[in-house]
């Protein structure tokens, strides 16, 4: 499982009694994986700065997570047929995040923690911020840049009616320059061929005898030129589509080909230039992101913890991960610890809304309690 849940319970005589009772009570009927999470003597303030905080840090944290997995996806979208490699990408200071979270040291040089509660929000609010905004900017000049190239190679594709003859035909299969003559260009079903043979040279006046060639087939059709007194075009499209030849509109024109080849190998170009610089400005800011998001997950749980368990601080973070089958035993064993701290956490209502709880936002525990997945793609 990549949940986990960060909790935290008031120090009893030490904190680490604290730790060793939850971490006996879970382990023994192997109900979670436990680890200390380590978050240093923040700033305490004062009360109404904290309440304020505690409702401040829970739209941050909605808005840093919403950034993550942004970042995570578009990761996902842009490393198009390497969908497994992305996993490997998406790394905190160039660790896996399971490793990060279980592992947590909080950064003193980017968040340093002399500085007071709301400063570090700030700087935290900024930072993803800019990461929002870039993210943006960049997904949309690449998407724009892919979106033309897929246009064009979807020109490419497809059925005989419909897809560029560029790539099909050549000067030497046209009656170029000259007056009177043209050559059309006509797509035949393969079960109409024996019936184009023997009508394409009576379904109009002046059709040069003996002018067809198949110049190129696909699975349903062939594409077949003809050529014919330019006099007789309109009366030969009319009679070709009544016996279900579709005449092509194509006008053989070497600089306009030659222009839209130039595009395609310079959009694929561009697209590639591109793709590297992509990639690692979202593996550096996916890293940025997701440790912003683990300290406001820090900074929650301090703020919360102070609020319910009270000065001085005193109390024991705790990240547990737990086994998928026993969600619900886990869930009991922490509600028989925990229940002495808060006995009206049982009864409370989640929907009502009382400032520096969030009950709104979440299920409400005896314990300081957040949820963490470190799951962050929605594979299609």
């Amino acid at each position: 499982m990549t949940e986990f849940w960060l909790i935290s319970a008031p120090g009893e005589k030490t904190c680490q009694q604290t730790w060793d009772k939850m971490n006996t009570a879970t382990t023994q009927t192997n109900l979670s994986t436990n680890h200390k999470f380590n978050i240093p003597e923040l700033k305490v303030g004062t009360l109404d700065v904290l309440v304020g905080l505690s409702d401040e840090l829970a739209k941050l944290d909605s808005f840093v997570e919403s950034v993550v997995r942004k970042v995570a996806q578009y990761m996902a979208d842009v490393l198009e047929d390497s969908r497994d490699k992305v996993q490997e990408n998406l790394l905190a200071s160039g660790v896996d995040l399971v490793t990060y979270v279980t592992r947590f040291q909080w950064d003193m040089a980017k968040y340093p923690i002399k500085q007071s509660l709301k400063n570090i929000s700030e700087i935290m609010s900024k930072q993803v911020s800019q990461i929002d905004n870039d993210l943006k900017a960049r997904a949309s000049a690449y998407n724009s840049l892919k979106g033309n190239l897929q246009s064009l190679e979807r020109k490419n594709v497809g059925s005989l009616l419909t897809r560029s003859l560029a790539d099909i035909v050549k000067r030497d299969d046209f009656v170029l320059d000259s007056e009177y003559l043209t050559t059309l260009l006509v797509v035949v079903p393969k079960t109409s061929y024996p019936d184009w043979q023997k009508t394409y040279e009576t379904l109009s006046e002046m059709v040069v005898p003996r002018s067809t060639k198949v110049l190129f087939e696909d699975q349903d059709s062939g594409l077949f030129s003809v050529t014919l007194f330019r006099k007789a075009i309109d009366d030969f499209k009319l009679k070709a589509r009544e016996n279900k030849f579709m005449v092509r509109d194509f006008q053989y024109n070497e600089e306009e080909m030659k222009a839209d080849k130039e595009e395609m190998t310079r959009l694929s170009t561009d697209k590639k230039k591109q793709f590297g610089p992509l990639v690692r400005w979202l593996k550096v800011n996916f890293s940025e992101a997701f440790i912003a998001w683990i300290h406001i997950k820090a900074l929650r749980v301090f703020t919360e913890s102070v609020l319910r368990y009270g000065l001085p601080v005193n109390f024991q973070a705790m990240l547990l991960q737990p086994n998928k089958k026993n969600v619900k035993k886990l869930r009991d064993v922490l509600q028989d610890l925990y229940k002495h701290l808060d006995s009206s956490a049982n009864v409370i209502d989640a929907s009502m809304d009382i400032p520096g709880l969030n009950l709104s936002q979440q299920e409400y525990y005896p314990y300081v309690y957040y949820k963490l997945d470190c799951n962050l793609l929605d594979f299609k």
